[in-house]
């Protein structure tokens, strides 16, 4: 959460940091600021709300300067207005940071006590008050590791200073922070993404590092002060420019990406000649591998949670799933023949992160899934498959979420067969069936008309419940969830089966209830539960698969039919409509449907 941007050039660099502001605004919009350096003095200027509003700004159109820093910010420390927007400045230091100083209060009353005045609710001021004070007695080196030495907590920094105009300081513990580097100019941001536009080749701080970037030149530190050499990585090109082309929102134009970025996915693990799955880089025996932890936040959680489902299905593998922020926090037994599996959409999850750097420091096997190859998470596992995507805007996760499960079900299955506890023709039966699902998912978006005419239902409902079975459970879950995040309406998603355990007295007359029910072997025990909320006055939508078979049940509101498949690929298809229907709930009301309220695409904050 939070975005950040340094530019040092020969030439102006205000425009080029808006621009890059604008990438970054999925990672916070609630204020923005840029500050830099011209005739001797620290440049500001903030406003509360998105990057259009700040380049608005007659102050913003009239800097100059040719180092400078900017933000995006997704309020933490103090409520989102102009004075808590970054950059925080003093006369001589200006800095902008994502995370969060765990011990800025008694950092504060430190510096208080020896005249220093506040004007912000945040943390971040801290830094500003914290640097200025120490480079009263030391150089900037000296200044920057004793800072760092007080500060505790996560954080990605830049900074720069009115007695060092020619360079900016980038600084790393827990928070994502990369280099990039140009021609005659350099750059510091909180992801590549918003460095692309500008350059391809990029170095990335590990935890405890900082640096000096000059335009002509970088520097790295460790955390003791000593000097390091970074590989300079080259970014892929190929996805540069992302618009949203016809599509009004980011979110729409990625639910109906989806039967591609699966062709994609598939096309990129699938050996057609040979009918087979091509993960031959499996850096382990598969043998010594007899449990897997599946680790995740959010969405991400419930593609695990789906993958659970797999792997009791298809193999005899133990499997346990876990929440990232919980994993954490939790006296986890490890085991040498266990593989954890963290799954991140950005690859930078705060949390996620964390539980990898936890099993890393337990020298265990760690595999990631995540659709930025560059990201943290991706670099510090053991083995890495990407999900294949493309880059996904809306903070919303929908085609991010499918190729999770995707890549997910792949492993899953090529693990099974190398275990052999799957025949081969087993095995191809199901890759030839995966083939055929991007046909499927295109077919099942036609559903797209009818979702939309139910959808208002959903937007004047006090709330709604989501229910599933089996495979259908955690499709259930992230129904509920792209409700909540993209229509501010409360929803639950529950097993079908727990019901007459509590949830039933929810049940009122007119309540929206959406039912997953695929023609699997819940289906029965489904629509009993179905039938259940129906007595009670739900208004039931039912989801299923086409049939020449009459439904058991009477009085149900609406009912949407999918395509069929095999029974381990209705998760994909049941998911797009639960899709259309937040999206369309959240459009009926007018709400921010790519940057939902109080969320942020890259939660990098615990």
């Amino acid at each position: 959460m939070c975005g950040i941007v340094g530019i040092t050039s020969n030439k102006p660099v205000s425009v080029s940091i808006i621009n890059s502001l604008r990438k970054l605004e999925y990672r916070g919009y609630d204020s923005a600021g840029i500050a830099t350096l011209s005739n001797g003095f620290i440049n500001e200027v903030k406003s509360e709300g998105r990057v259009e509003k700040l380049e608005k700004n007659i102050d913003t159109k009239n800097m100059i300067g040719s180092v400078g820093i900017g933000h995006v910010r997704w309020a933490t420390h103090g409520v989102p207005n102009k004075i808590n927007a970054h950059p925080h400045s003093s006369e001589s230091v200006s800095v902008v940071h994502n995370g969060i100083i765990e011990n800025s209060t008694n950092l504060k009353k430190n510096l208080v006590s020896i005249g220093h005045k506040f004007k912000s609710q945040t943390d971040t001021e801290v830094i500003v008050h914290l640097i200025t004070e120490l480079l009263k007695k030391n150089d900037l080196k000296e200044s920057i590791l004793k800072m760092l030495n007080q500060l505790e907590g996560s954080f990605a920094l830049a900074i720069i200073f009115k007695d060092h105009p020619d360079l900016i300081v980038g600084a790393r513990r827990g928070s994502p922070l990369a280099v990039g580097y140009g021609p005659n100019e350099n750059y510091l941001g909180s992801d590549s993404y918003a460095l692309k536009s500008m350059t391809n080749k990029i170095s990335y701080l590990d935890d405890g590092d900082f640096c000096i970037v000059k335009k002509n030149h970088v520097e790295f530190f460790d955390n003791n002060g000593i000097k390091l050499n970074k590989k300079v990585l080259k970014l892929s090109s190929n996805e540069e420019n992302y618009g949203k082309g016809d599509y009004k929102h980011y979110m729409a134009k990625e639910i109906d990406e989806q039967p591609i970025t699966i062709k994609n996915c598939i096309k990129e693990y699938i050996d057609n000649i040979n009918n087979d799955i091509n993960i031959y880089n499996f850096p382990w025996k598969i043998n010594d591998i007899s449990s897997v932890t599946l680790i995740g936040c959010g969405t991400a959680y419930h593609s695990c949670l789906m993958a659970k489902y797999w792997i009791e299905e298809l193999s005899s593998l133990d499997v346990n799933i876990d929440i990232a922020s919980e994993f954490r926090y939790r006296k986890n037994r490890f085991k040498k023949d266990n593989l954890y599996i963290f799954v991140s959409q950005s690859g930078e999850t705060a949390d996620t992160y964390a539980a990898l750097d936890i099993c890393n420091k337990n020298k265990m096997k760690t595999a990631s899934i995540v659709n930025v190859i560059e990201s943290s998470i991706a670099r510090d596992s053991n083995f890495v498959l990407p999900i294949h995507c493309g880059p996904e805007v809306g903070v919303a996760s929908t085609k991010a979420f499918i190729g999770q499960m995707l890549v997910l079900y792949i492993l899953i299955l090529k693990i099974s067969y190398l275990r052999k506890e799957i025949d081969k023709n087993l095995y191809i039966k199901k890759i030839k069936a995966l083939k055929e699902l991007p046909e499927l998912v295109e077919k099942t978006l036609l559903t797209e008309s009818k979702i939309q005419s139910i959808s208002g239902t959903f937007t004047e409902a006090k709330g709604s419940m989501f229910l599933g079975r089996g495979f259908s459970y955690s499709i259930a879950l992230e129904g509920a969830l792209k409700l909540k995040e993209l229509s501010y309406v409360h929803a639950e998603g529950y097993p079908a089966g727990e019901m007459k355990h509590g949830p039933l007295a929810l049940i009122e007359d007119g309540i929206p209830v959406v039912v997953l029910a695929p023609r699997d072997e819940y289906y029965k025990k489904t629509i009993s539960n179905m039938q259940e909320v129906i007595a009670r006055g739900a208004k039931v939508l039912l989801i299923t698969n086409k049939s020449k078979e009459e439904i058991f049940s009477e009085n149900i509101w609406e009912k949407i039919e999918v395509e069929n498949t095999s029974n381990d690929l209705f998760p994909f298809l049941i998911t797009i409509p639960i899709q259309k229907l937040a999206y369309y709930a959240a459009l009926k009301k007018g709400y921010d449907i790519d940057k939902p309220r109080n969320l942020a695409k890259s939660v990098t904050v615990e």
